[in-house]
């Protein structure tokens, strides 16, 4: 049977995001949390491949008690179960950490029931880093698709699975081995209405919660600020510049607009005796 993990993060709505001015740091404290967009995409595919291929899907997130919002979301887009990963020592954890967790939480659910495909969303909208996905793939030495944007074929017979990712110039097919690990882009699949069932199901449903204690033995070492080595050491919103000026080819005509373009460029220090250009 096709079995597939999903990782979500619970994060801020980055619409409603502040810094502040003094510190530099967000400003969290009354600021909505959503269920990250690439991960919600990532979702929806899998739920779309469970239900072709018969089988089930499974999400996990590591965060604070909160985050079974965001599980109870996933289960009523069809998800069949969902674990939150919880304690006050993950706390503070950067990417190298969180990918320790999650590869244990990985492999323990790997053991119950064997998986064929991991997904993660192409990055989180809080921290953009994209590191997380890639980063319990080479914990996990697994094959890793990275910004996927469609599943073509996953064949659980002969273990493999076709997937066509983006790159700066193409798009490329990939052929992969299972057990696989992909992070999605949002194209990966639309985000269905739910169901009825599932949102009635999703509104009883009780995620399961992983603790340090239990049921698996994390090391101390590798868990959250003390497990981070990656330091913050400031925040903040890039300067404000005020609009450019617009000109207009209609009024002036374009051999104008473009001759006074280029001489408002060469009146910046130095341009133009840098350039040799004779005004």
């Amino acid at each position: 049977m096709f079995h597939a993990l999903v990782s979500i993060k619970q994060v801020p709505d980055t619409t409603n995001i502040r810094i502040d001015p003094e510190t530099n740091n967000l400003i969290r404290q009354g600021v909505p949390t959503i269920l990250n967009p690439y991960d919600a995409h990532a979702v929806a595919a899998a739920v779309e491949w469970k239900r072709k291929l018969n089988g089930k899907v499974t999400i996990i997130t590591m965060g604070p008690p909160a985050a079974i919002t965001s599980l109870r979301e996933c289960i009523e887009m069809g998800a069949d179960r969902a674990i939150l990963i919880s304690d006050r020592a993950f706390a503070g954890a950067d990417t190298w950490a969180t990918s320790y967790v999650l590869t244990e939480v990985i492999q323990a659910v790997h053991k119950e029931d064997p998986l064929d495909l991991i997904f993660f969303g192409k990055q989180a909208i809080d921290g953009d880093t994209a590191q997380v996905g890639p980063g319990v793939a080479v914990r996990l030495d697994l094959p890793v698709v990275t910004y996927a944007v469609k599943i073509h074929e996953v064949n659980t017979a002969e273990k493999f699975v076709v997937i066509e990712r983006k790159t700066e110039s193409r798009n490329e097919v990939i052929k992969a081995k299972l057990p696989a690990v992909m992070t999605c882009e949002k194209e990966i699949a639309d985000i269905p209405y739910a169901s009825l069932p599932d949102l009635v199901y999703s509104l009883r449903y009780e995620p399961e919660v992983w603790t340090t204690e239990g049921p698996i033995t994390f090391d101390p070492a590798q868990l959250g600020l003390k497990g981070s080595p990656t330091t913050v050491f400031r925040t903040g919103t890039p300067e404000k510049h005020k609009a450019g000026e617009v000109l207009k080819t209609a009024e002036t005509g374009v051999d104008v607009a473009v001759k006074t373009a280029f001489d408002k460029i060469l009146e910046v220090e130095g341009v133009a005796s840098m350039l040799g250009v004779q005004r």
